[in-house]
């Protein structure tokens, strides 16, 4: 911990003793050692003292022994030599620092039994209410515990600004929290400068101005302490307990304005004991190693439009987003309404215009949480039937955020939009695909609304390991293209990430039902070699996935005793996919196209199927929009393949599983491909074409026909013929 700290701390605490003890003494004279003390109207005695060493200070002659107490705990001055600077030492300091104040308030008001309104808010001629009764304390502090109030942010100070000061409460209060204010900052209180903008203050509006004195700050620590005792069962004297209890369940802080005196660092040192972190907008040393606290100790110099969520995210406070404020109907309930035809106003991505939604994950300091940024045109500026392109770009910043979670949150877009009423969504990453319905532009919808929606939902499923969520959504064409370079990048460090594992090294896969709302038969089985058939899901996602959520849509598949290696049939996934599809799908084949195929819900990148007269199988991804060998173009074929039902010779497919080994295995593999569209053929040359070498034929990537070649099977055959493919030697499989 800093030596300028530390030494400032223990001054504090030995000026703040010295003060109280002599206030003490001087007390003790007047009134007597049998003279009754307390906090007006509570159980509770004086509840830092009481929580901490099991003492109840009834009368004042029972403050000479915490005095003692204090006179322990109160390491020597530091010296300017020799010193080394432990942390120990000043959280005594800290300590003997709240027992003091403590008994220095219990003093006056004893002294003052005016001081205070000792009311919920403040009256007509004082703005200090002092520290919460019992009345107060239990209507209040059940708060702390059924989550209406995360925590508290104790102030010390106040901006010289009253507007910055009104920004900051609210800022606070967004955030559910208790604002408990102290002392002064050049003279500045922050109640005064609220309620000169107008702002209530008191109880009611959780913005509490306990005193005009760095002393009651003692207040915040004591109600604190007796929400562990009264609410949590630590017994008083357990010191430990309550400590333990307040840093993992009441998140809290303070917060400093201005220069911070060596009793302001006494206070902040007393804090750390709970857990609770300082973070000030002052000039001084910081404290940034982990200990005490879940996170650091002491941040500064922090800008006031920052301070909060520095706050926030220094304590480790998880945002609960209670509502989400669209004008839009909202829920599960809507996940799986279609937009008709005759109810579409206009669309973004799905082949009809470009599209794209990708999420990453950025450092702390560029994130800011519940930003949405709209460039280009939102709905209003458009009419019926205009469409746009779309990108979907949504930054997240958390400490326990790691780069293998992005997929996993980057699919949740697919169910959250769904929830939105009269917005349908479809696919995901670059096949991303969204209808709005006129309902929705009725009631006022804005792409906007998408954004709140991503931020809040994310923070409420996702709050363990994300602080920030930000969301960028471009309907521009240039900025949407720099997305999807961008997305393209970030997906194909992604599909790298499984290295050398295959379906054989491992004895768990995992399912994905995350798309059951359109297909209630569905079940997504994912392999070290076979990534989901959206191509948003590979097998480490799936296993990140479940370590988020263990009860969520990705479930770990023992695979079991395998009865067909070349089908890739195992007894625990048809097992799992009989269960899970709730009967409708009794057994899966992971390698084959016709035997048992995967089914799909309908958010699949391709689709593939069979061409008799080729004796070979086709595969059409979703961007093209042409004809098919199969005389079908995507849309129709997707009718085949998705639905959860399982249809021999149509199966959806990731783009990415065409590269796998394991690729319609049952059916002869890569070697049984005859047809490509050429941009999905171009995409992927590079691995097509590694995957070419490894099977020991080079030239099977150039008889693969595409569009170019034809659109009917007699035009493909044809090509099949010249080239010599080796699919017309297979065995058939019709």
């Amino acid at each position: 911990m800093s030596k300028i700290i530390c030494s400032a701390a223990i001054r504090g605490a030995h000026k703040i003793t010295d003060m109280a003890e002599e206030k003490f003494e001087a007390a003790l004279k007047k009134y007597g050692a049998e003279q009754a003390v307390s906090f007006p109207n509570t159980a509770y005695f004086l509840p830092v003292i009481y929580s901490m060493l099991g003492a109840k200070v009834e009368k004042l002659g029972d403050m000479k022994d915490i005095f003692q107490e204090c006179r322990k705990l109160l390491p020597p001055m530091v010296s300017e030599h020799n010193w080394l600077p432990y942390l120990a030492p000043a959280l005594d300091a800290g300590m003997a620092t709240f027992f003091a104040e403590e008994m220095y308030e219990a003093v006056r008001y004893l002294e003052q039994p005016e001081y205070y309104t000792k009311t919920e808010d403040p009256t007509a001629g004082n703005i200090w209410l002092g520290a919460a009764d019992d009345v107060i304390f239990r209507k209040r502090g059940v708060e702390f515990v059924d989550g209406t109030a995360p925590g508290f942010a104790a102030i010390m100070g106040s901006p010289a600004d009253k507007e910055v000061a009104s920004k900051i409460a609210l800022e606070l209060q967004e955030k559910n929290l208790y604002i408990f204010m102290h002392d002064h900052s050049n003279g500045v209180r922050m109640p005064e400068q609220l309620v000169n903008n107008n702002v209530q203050v008191g109880w009611n509006t959780r913005l509490v101005p306990f005193g005009d004195s760095y002393t009651t700050a003692v207040f915040a620590i004591g109600f604190a302490c007796r929400v562990a005792m009264a609410f949590g069962g630590i017994k008083p004297g357990d010191y430990r307990g309550n400590l333990i209890y307040n840093k993992d369940r009441t998140f809290a802080f303070v917060m400093a304005f201005g220069p911070v005196s060596d009793e302001w660092y006494a206070n902040a040192a007393g804090a750390i004991n709970w857990g609770f972190p300082t973070i000030s907008d002052y000039d001084i040393p910081e404290v940034l190693p982990t200990g005490i606290c879940t996170y650091e100790h002491v941040v500064s110099k922090v800008p006031h439009e920052e301070i909060v969520q520095k706050a926030i995210e220094v304590r480790g406070l998880k945002v609960n987003v209670a509502k989400i404020d669209i004008p839009m109907s909202f829920g599960p309930a809507f996940e799986g309404e279609r937009i008709r035809k005759d109810d579409l106003y206009m669309e973004c991505g799905g082949g009809r215009t470009s599209g794209v939604e990708v999420l990453i994950s950025k450092d702390m300091h560029d994130v800011v949480d519940g930003e949405v940024i709209l460039e280009g045109k939102d709905i209003c500026d458009i009419s019926q039937g205009q469409n746009l392109p779309i990108a979907i770009l949504v930054e997240v910043a958390g400490r326990e955020m790691q780069s293998d979670f992005e997929p996993i949150l980057e699919r949740q877009f697919h169910h959250l939009i769904n929830y939105i009423q009269g917005i349908m969504h479809i696919g995901q990453r670059n096949i991303m695909w969204v209808r709005i319905g006129k309902a929705a532009v009725e009631k006022g919808f804005s792409f906007k609304h998408i954004g709140k929606v991503l931020h809040g939902k994310l923070h409420q499923e996702f709050g363990a390991i994300l602080d920030k969520v930000q969301v960028k959504i471009y309907t521009e064409q240039a900025k949407v293209e720099e997305v999807q370079e961008l997305a393209k990048k970030v997906y194909a460090e992604r599909d790298l990430r499984l290295g050398n594992m295959t379906d054989e090294t491992e004895e768990v896969f995992y399912s994905c039902t995350l798309c059951q709302s359109f297909a209630p038969s569905h079940v997504c089985v994912i392999t070290p070699e076979r990534v989901g058939m959206c191509g948003a899901y590979n097998w480490l996602d799936g296993k990140a996935s479940f370590q988020i959520n263990p009860t969520g849509p990705n479930q770990p598949i023992a695979k079991g005793e395998c009865s067909d290696p070349v089908l890739g049939d195992f007894v625990g996934i048809n097992e799992f996919v009989n269960q899970a599809s709730r009967g409708a799908v009794p057994a899966v084949s992971c390698y084959s196209l016709m035997t048992n195929p995967m089914t799909a819900c309908g958010c699949f990148e391709a689709i593939a199927a069979m061409l008799p007269q080729c004796n070979g199988i086709m595969v059409v991804n979703r961007d093209y929009m042409g004809m098919t060998p199969s005389g079908m173009k995507f849309t129709s074929l997707a009718g085949m393949a998705g639905g959860g039902a399982q249809t021999p010779g149509f199966m959806g497919v990731s783009k990415h599983y065409l590269t796998s080994p394991k690729l319609f295995m049952a059916e002869g593999g890569l070697k049984r491909v005859v047809w490509l569209p050429k941009m999905l053929k171009e995409e992927l040359k590079e691995k097509l074409m590694a995957r070419c070498e490894a099977i020991g034929m080079p030239e099977l990537f150039d008889m693969i026909a595409d569009e170019e070649v034809g659109t009917t099977e007699e035009a493909v055959l044809a090509f099949l013929k010249e080239k010599g493919h080796p699919a017309l030697k297979m065995e058939t499989v019709m």
